[in-house]
């Protein structure tokens, strides 16, 4: 604030020096009429007057304060705010809405040409139809071809090597008395 106001002073004090030299040093007719912050010059009655007394012309300078007002923003002071949660259990009653479906299976279980439509509604009911593919087999016996068979016998005669084995028995005695053993 004592900023803005040096300056308006100051440019008063400049105001007020230039209209002293103005009287030191007499001029022709001039309009000292000077605006400040680009505002329209005041009083235009003034260098009419000035203008038509050009016998005997002194210029009277007419000097004009006027004020800026500035403003600034400064700190003062500072608030502090904090807050505290509470917690309260409430019992509220809210009305919920649900649905429930009720799934009826109703055997049907017969053959069809065409399928029925997927879908179809009879009132609140909705029907779907199932359908399920079956397969058919049908099997049927075919005689292809017979097998003949018949039994023949044939003999023939073949040489054959074959190693045979006999087994021979011996028996000794040994009379005990007499050493001469004999030959049974």
């Amino acid at each position: 604030m004592k900023e803005s106001s040096d300056k308006i002073q100051s440019e008063f004090e400049q105001k007020l020096r230039q209209s002293e030299s103005a009287k030191n040093n007499p001029k022709p007719v001039v309009d000292e009429r000077k605006t400040i912050a680009n505002e329209p010059a005041r009083a235009p009655e003034t260098a009419d007057r000035n203008a038509s007394a050009n016998q005997q012309s002194r210029v009277i300078p007419v000097v004009e304060e006027q004020i800026r007002v500035n403003k600034k923003t400064v700190e003062t002071g500072s608030v502090h705010v904090s807050k505290d949660v509470h917690e309260e259990e409430v019992t509220v009653d809210v009305p919920t809405l649900h649905e429930e479906v009720n799934v009826e299976r109703v055997a049907i279980d017969r053959y069809v040409d065409s399928p029925p439509p997927p879908v179809r509604h009879e009132g609140d009911v909705t029907i779907i139809s199932v359908l399920k593919e079956e397969i058919v087999v049908t099997k049927r016996l075919k005689l292809v071809e017979e097998v003949h068979v018949t039994k023949r016998k044939h003999e023939t005669q073949e040489n054959q090597h074959i190693t045979l084995r006999k087994e021979e028995v011996k028996v000794n005695r040994v009379d005990l008395n007499n050493e001469n053993p004999n030959k049974v």
